[in-house]
């Protein structure tokens, strides 16, 4: 038999269907301290947690542990790298809290539009202020939403009972997949200029770190509401701090830089405020619960590892070429515009790469999408892109080229209704070190994507590059490397400079319009 801990309140389904199955025993101890129990179980084949946290010290205190399952989407709590090199999987169980979420988001936004935590609170003291709490209806409305992935989609489906006009923003998202949806794709600026309401369903990373700033929220309309119930890092505080003394949009928010007890710092500044109750309801608990005690067993009995969140490289691949792919993809996605939307993903992969094109795919679409979970198969992540509307294709390979061990992705997008653009970007590894070759008819170009760099393509004419980084040096930006090539007609030029910092987004839309760059941007690599 063997042995599962379970130290939360997981639905009580995942111990009950782990023993129907025979081959498990279960020690579920709710509220217990997860260290202690591991210690004092060092038999344990493994551990199914909520938001627990699974330390090296933890994973190292139970030798025979195999298996840590997370019954919620997010691992961060989970210290994978250590369990991989313990040879312990960790697996988690993607989209069983979106519906949880996606309802909360309409009650926090009914619950605020009517008022009802506070004409309760009147009513129960004995006051009668009907005119006090006079609240506005959601029919007729615009519903801007950020993001759409599981979460964002269906708080579009929940919300079209209420006739609203919904508008979402998700460069990844095609045209097609939103109009099924009933969603009008627009850009970030325009949604938070129309919507009445906007609700945040984008992970937090490099690039949503503060993505909703004073820029963005300076043009909401009067009286428009927020909702967070994302990740917290994704909103300048300060920002809305400063703009909500100028106007009276709402702020209702479900999500902290940590959970715990104590002061929260947004608490002058919100008109609604939660524990991170999002994923709390018995339904989503309960899916969860199954979806864990499942994919134990089918890992168990079968083998099925789609779930497995750090597995190993294949064996025969250099873990280079994985970065490899994601960094050339995240180039691509760049030099394509982010605000473009994505219609085809095409790759190729060269030389002894070929027999892990599937397996590539991965660290791909990872770079395309925050909400893009890197433990699906191959499979599935077809299935995840197809759901997107984008098409994936891994192209034949010309081994006339003879481009050794690299690869090329492409990325085809519609800057609107009748127009399409491409980017092209290609790759190898030397040396162990990752390098760039191309970008679009930019050859032989060979710079290492490391650290930062702003990137410019404009009509080739002298003095270009000299305007660049006189617009850099006045913002004190230094530069330590430079490519500048020349495309093979001599129309158009390509920079790439490596900097010492960040460059913010105002400085680069500076420097684009004076040279009139078809194409800026700035990437940390």
């Amino acid at each position: 038999m063997k042995k599962v801990l379970i130290p939360t309140a997981l639905d009580a389904v995942a111990k009950e269907m782990l023993e129907a199955h025979g081959g498990y025993t279960v020690l579920q101890c709710p509220k217990s301290d997860v260290a202690e129990l591991v210690r004092a179980n060092p038999d344990t084949h493994a551990i199914l947690v909520r938001s627990e946290k699974i330390t090296a010290e933890i994973i190292d205190s139970a030798p025979a542990l195999k298996v840590i399952v997370r019954a919620g989407a997010g691992y961060n709590t989970i210290d994978i790298r250590h369990a991989r090199q313990k040879g312990v999987d960790v697996l988690n169980t993607p989209g069983a809290n979106s519906n949880a979420v996606a309802e909360e988001v309409i009650a926090m936004i009914l619950a605020d539009a009517r008022h009802l935590v506070e004409a309760d609170a009147s009513c129960r003291a004995g006051r009668w202020e009907k005119s006090r709490f006079m609240g506005t209806e959601l029919t007729g409305k615009t519903i801007g939403i950020v993001g759409l992935g599981y979460i964002g989609q269906l708080v579009a489906k929940r919300m079209s009972g209420f006739e609203v006009r919904v508008l979402g923003y998700d460069p990844f998202t095609s045209e097609e997949k939103a109009k099924t949806l009933g969603i009008e794709l627009t850009s970030l600026p325009e949604l938070f200029d129309q919507a009445d309401y906007i609700t945040l369903h984008v992970p937090e990373n490099e690039e949503t770190r503060g993505m909703v700033n004073r820029t963005l929220l300076k043009n909401m309309k009067t009286g428009a509401t927020l909702v967070n119930c994302a990740r917290a890092g994704i909103l300048n505080e300060e920002d809305l701090r400063a703009v909500k003394e100028e106007t009276q949009i709402h702020f209702l928010n479900d999500v902290y830089p940590k959970d715990a007890e104590g002061d929260k710092s947004v608490a002058d500044i919100a008109d609604l405020m939660l524990p991170h109750l999002g994923a709390s309801t018995r339904e989503a608990n309960r899916k969860a619960a199954e979806l864990a005690a499942r994919e134990l067993i089918d890992l168990d009995d079968k083998g099925i590892t789609s779930a497995v969140v750090n597995r190993n490289v294949p064996a025969g691949l250099d873990p280079a070429f994985a970065r490899l792919a994601n960094v050339l993809t995240r180039i691509c996605r760049r030099v394509l515009g982010v605000n473009t939307r994505l219609k085809l993903v095409e790759t190729s992969f060269y030389g002894s790469l070929k027999p892990f094109a599937d397996w590539l795919l991965t660290p791909v679409t990872a770079a395309l999408s925050g909400e893009y979970d890197t433990g699906m198969d191959h499979k599935r992540t077809l299935g995840f892109l197809a759901d997107m509307g984008v098409e994936y294709v891994n192209r034949s390979i010309d081994d006339s080229k003879a481009y050794t061990n690299s690869i090329t992705i492409d990325l085809t997008g519609n800057v609107d209704a009748e127009h399409l653009m491409r980017a092209s970007v290609r790759g190898t590894v030397e040396e162990g070190n990752l390098l760039v070759a191309r970008i679009n008819d930019f050859d032989k170009l060979y710079f290492e994507p490391e650290g930062n760099w702003v990137v410019f393509i404009y009509k080739d004419r002298p003095g270009v590059l000299g305007r660049i980084a006189a617009g850099l040096a006045s913002a004190g930006v230094n530069i330590d490397d430079v490519r500048n090539p020349h495309d093979s007609k001599g129309h158009k030029s390509l920079a790439i400079l490596k900097v010492n910092r960040p460059v913010n987004d105002e400085l680069v839309k500076a420097i684009s319009s004076e040279i009139e760059a078809r194409i800026a941007f700035h990437i940390e690599l």
